[in-house]
């Protein structure tokens, strides 16, 4: 049996595959059990993030194991199996194993660093122990990768390199001013509690917002944590619950939302943002404070739209009006279909009778064309025609509400992006600012520790692996030495007891000094890389069954299972 792990990850797979290849706890469930009710498959776990997906299995067969494997994973992620090909890898025996000794260290996350993958570590061994799914192989890995994720955390500065996803997500929305003094004083919205939300939670308390807001569907679990955020020693922050249908209120409120649910569908639409950033700046003309608003109003360049002759709008007046702009589609903000559909038919027949007016016959043509060329003969250049002055750019107004969305699928409307004083960070925008953060030096240190913690792991597994076989040998000698010792006794029936015993001492001792060198090389080889071979030779040479094998690695596991039951002693 061999380690194999498909998966798809923000390396391999854009954002919007990750969001619909998403599996919640149920179909995470269905996954393993249809995993290893498979021919290939012996064990499974499935690590599950907001930026992974990975089945990991002990599989007999590579080919057949990739097959079914690939084709579960498209089954229960909803994503079909030729659109979901492409943004799949592939990790076999110890490629496998660096490749999740990576992960548990932070290596391969979106921040590199980060440490909270160790928990959803964790959480994956947890989910496959309780529904059995794991067996020796995967319960040695996934705890060695626990070890090894705590390892590199406290021998090296790897921290230093990396950071939670919430940490990063504020790091960008603060746009390079330190988030303490960013957050300090501003409304918190939380939406969700889990343990991103309850981290999201943490974090802004730590840095000196004012309050927190904590909504979830499940009002209990969010009264606890804002229980938790309030009585917390380490700050001093008001927290409050709220149930989810008082979302679109708090919105007006709040300064920053972070939103991380576990919601198939969006939990924030465009409408709702955009109606609570108006509901905001009205309460705040209300209060009599000045707002982002007003002030790029007032820097807003004067524009021509609507003032030529015939035109049926006066688009001058229009941009006067309460949260209007000229950029993008809220150009025609609060217009009806009618007034709309009569603007176009204006610009469409003034187009047509400006092109007629122009266009030139092919005398006038021939005329413009020669005196060109006498220009060029005269000056020596044709003159440039006079380019068009640049287009000012329109100032966006400073964001009166930051988003962070860090759940996957997304909580909060693409969209949102569109929106004049807002400001969306999420997933995907994370994944492209994360490709340019920079490498700490302890980096290098993590993946020296990686590569022998592989080392290791895999000598100690193909070690393990003959184990079994070498059991068997000593088993089958002792029967060798049992049955000489009992024809001895026919053949010599007056041989006393203590003659007797030191005559199979003697056996024993002879047979224990013959199979001792070759039992501990055969270890020392099979721990070595390409070792797995000489299980089978040791079978061969010395005749031995298989199922007598299997049947002392099964009592091994079986050991190994009612020892953890029984817990320390």
């Amino acid at each position: 049996m061999s380690l194999l792990v498909v998966g798809l990850s923000h390396r391999s797979a854009p954002v919007s595959v990750l969001e619909r290849a998403t599996l919640g706890a149920d179909a995470q469930i269905k996954l393993l059990q249809d995993t290893v009710a498979a021919e290939p498959a012996a064990e499974a776990s499935v690590l599950a993030t907001c930026n992974r997906i990975e089945l990991y299995a002990d599989v007999d067969k590579f080919h057949a194991g990739v097959a079914e494997l690939s084709t579960l994973l498209a089954q229960h992620s909803g994503v079909g199996l030729d659109e979901l090909t492409p943004h799949l890898y592939v990790h076999y025996e110890d490629r496998a194993v660096h490749h999740l000794f990576s992960v548990a260290c932070g290596l391969d996350s979106m921040v590199v660093g980060e440490g909270q993958i160790l928990g959803q570590i964790k959480d994956s061994l947890a989910k496959a122990q309780e529904l059995h799914s794991a067996g020796r192989l995967l319960n040695d890995l996934f705890q060695k990768a626990l070890r090894v994720g705590k390892r590199a955390h406290s021998e090296t500065g790897i921290d230093r390199a990396g950071q939670s996803l919430v940490t990063f997500g504020l790091q960008q929305l603060s746009s390079g001013t330190p988030v303490e003094a960013w957050a300090k004083g501003k409304r918190a919205l939380v939406i969700g509690a889990g343990s991103m939300s309850s981290l999201a939670a943490a974090t802004l308390a730590r840095a000196g917002v004012a309050e927190i807001v904590v909504a979830n569907r499940t009002s209990d679990r969010a009264e606890r944590l804002a229980q938790i955020i309030t009585e917390s020693p380490e700050t001093d922050v008001s927290a409050r619950a709220v149930p989810m249908d008082s979302v679109p209120f708090e919105l007006t409120r709040a300064d920053v939302v972070v939103s991380c649910t576990g919601a198939t569908g969006l939990v924030l639409t465009a409408d709702v943002v955009a109606g609570a950033v108006e509901g905001r700046v009205s309460q705040d003309v209300t209060a009599g404070r000045t707002t982002a608003w007003d002030d790029v109003r007032e820097e807003l360049p004067p524009t021509s739209v609507g003032a030529e002759d015939g035109c049926p709008l006066d688009l001058s007046a229009v941009q006067g009006s309460t949260g209007f702009s000229v950029m993008g589609e809220a150009a025609v903000a609060g217009m009806d279909a009618a007034t709309l559909e009569q603007h176009a038919a204006w610009v469409a027949g003034a187009g047509v009778d400006r092109r007629e007016s122009t266009r030139r016959t092919p005398e006038a043509e021939a005329e413009l064309i020669s005196e060109l060329a006498t220009m060029a003969v005269t000056v020596g250049r044709i003159p440039e025609r006079r380019r068009p002055e640049p287009v000012a750019q329109i100032p966006r107004p400073a964001p009166v509400l930051s988003l962070l969305d860090l759940a996957m699928p997304r909580d909060v409307d693409a969209a949102v992006h569109r929106l004049a004083g807002v400001r969306l960070v999420d997933i995907e925008s994370l994944a492209e600012a994360s490709a340019d953060a920079p490498m700490a030096a302890d980096v290098d240190a993590v993946r020296r520790i990686v590569s022998d913690e592989v080392a290791a792991f895999g000598a100690a597994l193909r070690a393990a692996h003959i184990t079994p076989t070498v059991v068997a040998l000593r088993a089958m000698a002792a029967d060798v030495v049992a049955n000489e010792i009992a024809r001895l006794d026919g053949r010599l029936p007056g041989l006393d007891d203590k003659h007797r015993a030191e005559i199979t001492q003697t056996v024993r001792r002879v047979v224990d000094k013959l199979l001792h060198a070759p039992t501990v090389r055969v270890k020392q080889l099979a721990a070595e890389p390409g070792g797995a071979g000489y299980a089978d030779a040791l079978r061969t040479l010395f005749d031995l069954d298989q199922e007598t094998v299997a049947s002392v690695s099964r009592a091994e596991e079986d050991s190994e299972k009612n020892s953890k039951n029984r817990g320390p002693a």
